[in-house]
């Protein structure tokens, strides 16, 4: 076994992991080692997600996701103009079924007015000029700074950028257990750290529990599936346009989305799964599924907002519901315009199992000489490197 000794080592190459190395290295620390479980970077959720940078009008004022998110937003674009990575930079429409989501879409204008984002309630005819075959009730809200990457174009270019400031990345380098307080064995390695950053996604919390910590919160994965527009549709989509959100869930429901190249995905669900990487049918269970399926059916039991989510989005596995939420959101869509495609992703949404509730915001534990980021779901791919800047900051110098 090969021993590493290092200042720092990152359990995770996922977009926050890496957010996280390179502003380490920016902050002239020299030895940075980051370990990852698959051969490659964005195998999991930071290669797997929608690629929209949200603009922070969703979050509530002062949480975390909101301050990384508008200031994620930008830093994120700057990256991608400095590396040349093409940007759909058409924006957003939320748009409103019925008065109940009107009267939602106007506490999302007051979220956005409170973050500080740029948001505008616009008219009819107004959204039929930025979105013509969107559809909404009297109103919707429109989200100009919004954008749209390749979030694995934006991967390679992260970790490209980490190696060239002398980030060493291991791949093939799984977290195995902690050797006393600054030792863990990963993969052939030893690696003897100062301070070891959890950024292990959808096991961040397994590895934080060996450490003693956050044992009352636990992942439990969502799983989002894609379809897209056919080339041969008629229907137009210049940007995004999304559904007005059940507010009490973090998830944003199925919505558009206009990639780099020309295609347009309708996705993602969010179907409770009993895998953490059950990205087909079967393939992903594990021993843990039985665990993963009894903390389902206590949060049915015990959480109403939950159990909504877990009668309505399994349903979405049957086309005619997927197209049926899609058809809400544009005007003319026809079942033949939607074609399958391979395109999913797992979310690992935390859980306070003292509550019974999912966990709305970021979370971080610590120790003596480690950091353990949870619950980086959306938006901590936009806000990656604002919140690499907040950890960093606060817990590393």
């Amino acid at each position: 076994m090969k021993t590493i000794e290092t200042e720092f080592c990152i359990i995770g190459a996922g977009v926050v992991g890496l957010a996280v190395a390179r502003e380490l290295s920016n902050k002239k620390k020299k030895k940075i080692v980051v370990c990852e479980k698959e051969h490659k970077v964005g195998c999991h959720a930071s290669g797997r997600n929608s690629g929209v940078l949200h603009a922070g009008i969703y979050y509530t004022a002062g949480s975390m996701k909101a301050r990384t998110c508008v200031e994620g937003n930008r830093l994120l674009k700057s990256f991608c103009r400095s590396k040349r990575i093409p940007m759909v930079e058409k924006g957003k429409v939320i748009v409103a079924r019925n008065q109940q989501e009107l009267d939602t879409l106007h506490a999302l204008y007051q979220r956005a007015q409170n973050n500080g984002v740029d948001a505008q309630l616009i008219n009819e005819k107004q959204l039929a000029d930025i979105e013509p075959c969107a559809k909404s009730y009297q109103e919707a809200l429109y989200s100009p700074h919004t954008a749209t990457v390749d979030p694995e174009v934006v991967m390679q270019a992260l970790y490209e950028d980490c190696v060239n400031k002398g980030v060493m990345v291991l791949f093939n380098t799984p977290f195995k257990n902690f050797e006393g307080q600054n030792t863990v064995i990963a993969g052939e390695y030893l690696i003897k750290f100062d301070t070891l950053i959890n950024c292990a996604g959808a096991y961040s919390d397994t590895i934080a529990h060996t450490r003693g910590l956050a044992h009352h919160l636990t992942l439990i994965p969502f799983k989002g599936i894609y379809t897209k527009l056919r080339k041969t549709t008629r229907i137009k989509v210049n940007g995004n346009i999304y559904p007005v959100p059940d507010v009490r869930n973090p998830f944003l429901g199925v919505h558009f989305t206009a990639n780099p190249y020309g295609d347009v995905y309708i996705g993602p669900t969010a179907m409770p799964v009993f895998g953490r990487e059950q990205y087909d049918f079967m393939k992903g269970m594990s021993r843990e599924s039985v665990s993963i399926f009894y903390k389902d059916a206590l949060l049915f039991l015990k959480n109403k907002s939950f159990r909504s989510v877990a009668i309505d989005e399994p349903k979405k596995y049957i086309p005619y519901f997927f197209f049926k939420d899609a058809q809400g959101l544009v005007e003319g869509l026809s079942y033949t315009d939607i074609e399958k495609t391979t395109k999913s992703g797992i979310r690992p949404q935390l859980v306070d199992w003292d509550k019974k509730e999912l966990v709305m915001d970021f979370s971080v534990f610590t120790d003596s000489n480690t950091i353990h980021i949870l619950n980086a779901v959306s938006p901590a791919f936009t806000g990656s490197m604002s919140f690499a800047k907040i950890i960093v900051d606060k817990y590393c110098i």
